[in-house]
C-alpha cells in the first residue's frame, strides 16, 4: 500500500518544469466508470428502483456521499447513506475481482513515469479499500503516494485531493500535470492551480485555460506532459 503521508523530498523530474504527475484511477487509469453505475443499477433494483441513465451524468466522478446521496434522494429509497456505501463498495470490489481493464495507455505511460523516476500519485475519490485492490493491479512501484477519498475531509470537486498530493510530493501544485476523466475531477485539479489533461470517459469536457483535452491516454506520454510545463519556464 502506498502512503498517504506526505514525503517531502521527493526528487522531482530534473531538466523539466513538471515537478510531479497525479492521476486520477477510475475512467482515467482503469476502464471502471461504467462498474460504478452497473453497480448502483443493481443495487437500487434489488431496493425496488429503477435508476434513469440521465442520473449517470450527475453522479459519475464524484464522491460516493454526493453520489449515493443524490440517488437515495432522487429515488425516495428506504436506506441510509452508510448502508448504501457498504453495497456499493462491495458490489465494485466484487466487479474488479472478476476483472479490471486498463484504460489504453496507462500502462505505458505508468512505466514511463516509473522508468524517468518522475514523482507520481495516485489521487481518487474512491475508498481506500478499493483502492488498494486496484494498486495490487496496476502495481503500488508506480506511484511514491496515494490518496484516497475516504482520508480527506473534503474531497473532489474541492482542491484538498490534489493539495495534499502535491505537498506529499515536495511539488509545487502549479508544476503538476493532472489527469482526468470527469468534469468533478478536472475542477478539483484545476481549483488546486495544476494543469490538466482531460480524458473524457462518460461525459464531454470543453477545453479551457490550463486545460488541454485528448481523446484518448494514448496520446498521453512524459514529453507531452512536460510540454505543458513550457510557457511557465
Amino acid at each position: 500500500m502506498t502512503s498517504t503521508v506526505p514525503a517531502l523530498g521527493t526528487r522531482t523530474a530534473e531538466g523539466s518544469a513538471l515537478q510531479a504527475v497525479l492521476l486520477d484511477m477510475d475512467g482515467t487509469l482503469v476502464d471502471t466508470e461504467g462498474f460504478w453505475w452497473d453497480v448502483e443499477v443493481e443495487v437500487f433494483a434489488s431496493l425496488g428502483h429503477t435508476l434513469d441513465e440521465t442520473w449517470r451524468h450527475v453522479v459519475v466522478g464524484g464522491p460516493m456521499t454526493r453520489s449515493a446521496g443524490f440517488l437515495i434522494e432522487a429515488t425516495g429509497a428506504d436506506i441510509t447513506l452508510a448502508e448504501l456505501t457498504v453495497l456499493l463498495n462491495e458490489g465494485f470490489e466484487d466487479r474488479i475481482g472478476r476483472t479490471l481493464p486498463l484504460m489504453p495507455g496507462a500502462t505505458r505511460l505508468l512505466a514511463e513515469l516509473y522508468e524517468s523516476e518522475t514523482p507520481t500519485a495516485l489521487v481518487s475519490a474512491s475508498h481506500r479499500r478499493i483502492i488498494d485492490r486496484v494498486l495490487s493491479v496496476l502495481g503500488p512501484h508506480h506511484f511514491t503516494l496515494s490518496i484516497a477519498g475516504d482520508e480527506v475531509s473534503r474531497t473532489k470537486p474541492f482542491p484538498d485531493p490534489y493539495l495534499l498530493a502535491a505537498a506529499g510530493l515536495g511539488a509545487d501544485p502549479a508544476r503538476c500535470a493532472v489527469v482526468e476523466d470527469t468534469a468533478t475531477g478536472v475542477a478539483a485539479a484545476e481549483a488546486a492551480g495544476c494543469r490538466v489533461v482531460a480524458v473524457p470517459s462518460v461525459a464531454p469536457i470543453g477545453p479551457a485555460a490550463g486545460r488541454t483535452v485528448v481523446t484518448s491516454l494514448e496520446e498521453v506520454d512524459l514529453a507531452f506532459l512536460r510540454s505543458l510545463m513550457t510557457e511557465m519556464r
